[in-house]
């Protein structure tokens, strides 16, 4: 009566629930040198099965055979009646480690490790999902609290990235990236009172063109530092500034003595256009050009912000492939900041639209909070939904929940249009984690995973775990594990910071001497 009980109850679910059923085997090989301890690894496997609510029968008599059809290749001579019928479900429980992770084949990638061996592995976050219809773009959201090991993940992706050929944008509040700007020798952007940021907009490289983009964002730049946010500029304002513009690149094509900057375009304005206005009996009502050049003046020479557009260094932004723009002490001012916002993104929409069959990157750190504020969410927006048709990827990286949540710029654009969800130690948020759950898509499965990162690492080895999920379709925690070199590299430590210079002095400012020198110390304690 109870066999039939329960052979009732096997085929109902398997009916009701459509269960497929399954014949299934599972074994642990257990075994020592020494015969006494056998006994008690018999008990540690049977209690340990037990907990899992599975009954273990200890094999005896044909155990050699199970030994032989375990290798593979032998599994034809699996003997059948030691298999049980049950449904798929719960026969994959057991699955969950059955295979090693395997590397990508693409050539673009980042070098992470197995989370259960160790063992390298060379994964395709970009080009592979999307060839396999598993995402739809290349955008990537990345979150994790301070201390979670974020910083370090994103120099390791951006650096492997950089090696494999891609112009790297980075907006950054911290001063994380400084160390690989500088031993990859990129132009690296920060303000302070004796090296203030400069720029030139006016300047156009080798290889770049006067073309109509490039009008638009000096346009959009010159009307950003004379009108107010409040304040709108109207239809004979706008003509009369494509109008100088057009002229003076005509006059810098005929005199090429003239240093293409904001000072000579500002003295073009009060020399020459002036006359041209006057000429063509432009009223006041239309263009005041005595108010434009009066409010633009702090930016010519001698003026308080003087040296903000007229560079006359990292003047070729265009080709130049590793750019940090450092905005921690600019962030709060009102007219610093808003400049090198547009600036910042005129660069990489230009090098997006001109490098064609380049992958282009922009990562965009905790400044992504500033820069939404500044009106700059409608870039933001444009950029996640557009970028994936230039080949190029766009990924902010964030630290607080609560930004995640109260943003809309975040929540529609960002979210929305990346289906590469990078996360990283979550314990912090372990109470709240259902909203970032129902924010981000994640099943409970992912869910599980996410909260089980650096739970059970290695403590031998010094790494954190990194959870990506792909398009919702294919989830896995890798470890993010580097040489000595690397890690001396990306450390956002200020005493290692510190100590690390000191060494790249002693060679003349070489970052990467300072760095071997520094690690062959470390490891032989000399």
């Amino acid at each position: 009566m109870i066999a039939r009980d329960a052979t009732n109850d096997f085929l109902n679910e398997a009916i009701a629930q459509q269960r497929l059923p399954v014949k299934a085997h599972f074994n642990v090989l257990a075994w020592t040198s020494e015969k006494e301890e056998l006994k008690d690894i018999k008990n540690k496997v049977s209690s340990a099965l037990a907990q899992m609510d599975a009954a273990a029968k200890q094999e005896t008599v044909g155990a050699p055979q199970i030994y032989w059809a375990g290798i593979p290749g032998n599994a034809a001579d699996f003997p059948m009646n030691d298999a049980f019928d049950t449904f798929t479900e719960q026969a994959v429980c057991f699955l969950n480690m059955e295979t090693g992770y395997r590397s990508s084949l693409s050539p673009c990638g980042i070098r992470l490790g197995d989370r259960l061996t160790g063992k390298p592995v060379h994964v395709d976050i970009s080009d592979e999902p999307v060839k396999m219809g598993i995402c739809t773009n290349r955008n990537k959201f990345v979150l994790g609290p301070s201390g979670s090991g974020k910083s370090f993940f994103t120099n390791h992706m951006v650096r492997s990235y950089y090696e494999q050929g891609t112009h790297i944008v980075l907006v950054d509040v911290g001063h994380s990236y400084k160390g690989l700007c500088d031993m990859v020798n990129g132009y690296y952007f920060t303000y302070d009172e004796k090296n203030p940021i400069r720029f030139n907009p006016f300047y156009i490289g080798e290889g770049d063109s006067l073309d109509t983009e490039k009008k638009e964002s000096i346009k959009t730049l010159l009307l950003a530092l004379w009108k107010k946010d409040d304040e709108t500029f109207n239809r004979s304002e706008y003509v009369a500034l494509s109008n100088a513009l057009q002229l003076y690149f005509e006059k810098l094509d005929k005199d090429e003595s003239i240093f293409p900057c904001f000072n000579t375009f500002y003295e073009f304005l009060k020399q020459e256009f002036v006359t041209v206005l006057q000429g063509d009996n432009v009223k006041d009502k239309d263009f005041d050009v005595n108010n434009f050049l009066y409010v633009l003046r702090p930016y010519y020479s001698g003026g308080e912000f003087d040296y903000l557009l007229n560079a006359t260094e990292n003047l070729d932004l265009l080709k130049e492939r590793f750019i940090v723009f450092e905005l921690d002490n600019i962030k709060d001012h009102p007219i610093l900041f808003p400049v090198v916002t547009i600036i910042i993104m005129e660069v990489f929409i230009s090098k997006m639209r001109k490098l064609k069959g380049i992958r282009k990157m922009i990562l965009i750190e905790e400044a992504w909070k500033a820069i939404a504020k500044e009106g700059m969410s409608e870039y933001i927006k444009y950029l996640f939904k557009t970028v994936r048709k230039f080949f190029g990827e766009a990924i902010v990286v964030t630290q607080e929940v609560e930004d995640i949540i109260s943003s809309p710029v975040v929540k529609q654009a960002i979210i929305n249009n990346s289906d590469c969800k990078i996360l990283l130690d979550q314990s912090k948020y372990q109470n709240k984690f259902d909203q970032i759950q129902e924010l981000l898509g994640l099943t409970d499965k992912e869910k599980a995973l996410v909260l089980s990162v650096n739970k059970a690492n290695d403590p031998s080895k010094k790494y954190k775990e990194v959870f990506i999920s792909l398009g919702g379709m294919l989830s896995k925690v890798y470890r993010t594990e580097v040489s000595l070199e690397e890690y001396l590299a990306y450390t956002t430590e200020q005493s290692e910071k510190v100590k690390m210079n000191a060494y790249a002095q002693k060679f003349g400012g070489d970052i990467k001497k300072g760095i071997a020198a520094m690690a062959q110390e470390l490891r032989h304690g000399t």
